[in-house]
């Protein structure tokens, strides 16, 4: 079950596709965002939507709400899919999956990351949550919705 709703999301510090480390409490600071977990890295679920949110990066933009793609892949992998696939938002790794196991984003025993969304608002506080593994249109889809009835 993913975090819930109105609940501030944990703090966290993960090494950035920009050659950084990211904290969101510092770099997020001020903004929404858009946290997406995803399982690897050039596989078919993950491509696609990875570039459904770059599709949809200029919508998201327009709003002043920044994206982050996470998963448990090195940066060096992220740098080929980011580049690969022209991905306009960073990525950021989480080798040991200690975040991705924060935000209830992994099956425990397999230590393998779900693939959950979470919109926050400025102050940190989860606005929204779509989690489905098999379905990765719906995560941009679903966000989209919440952002259009508001």
């Amino acid at each position: 079950m993913a975090l819930s709703l109105n609940q501030q999301a944990p703090n966290f510090t993960l090494p950035s596709t920009t050659g950084e480390m990211f904290t969101l409490y510092e770099d997020a600071k001020a903004k929404s965002s858009i946290l997406f977990f995803y399982p690897k890295d050039f596989t078919r679920g993950c491509t696609q939507e990875a570039c459904r949110f770059r599709d949809a990066y200029s919508f998201f933009r327009n709003l002043k709400i920044d994206i982050w793609g996470i998963s448990r892949d090195s940066i060096i992998s992220h740098l080929k899919f980011k580049e690969k696939h022209n991905l306009p938002f960073e990525l950021l790794s989480d080798k040991e999956g200690e975040v991705c196991k924060m935000y209830d984003a992994i099956i425990p025993i397999l230590r393998f990351p779900k693939r959950v969304t979470y919109l926050l608002d400025n102050n940190f506080f989860i606005k929204g949550v779509y989690q489905d593994i098999f379905h990765a249109h719906r995560h941009i889809e679903y966000m989209v919705d919440i952002l259009n009835t508001n």
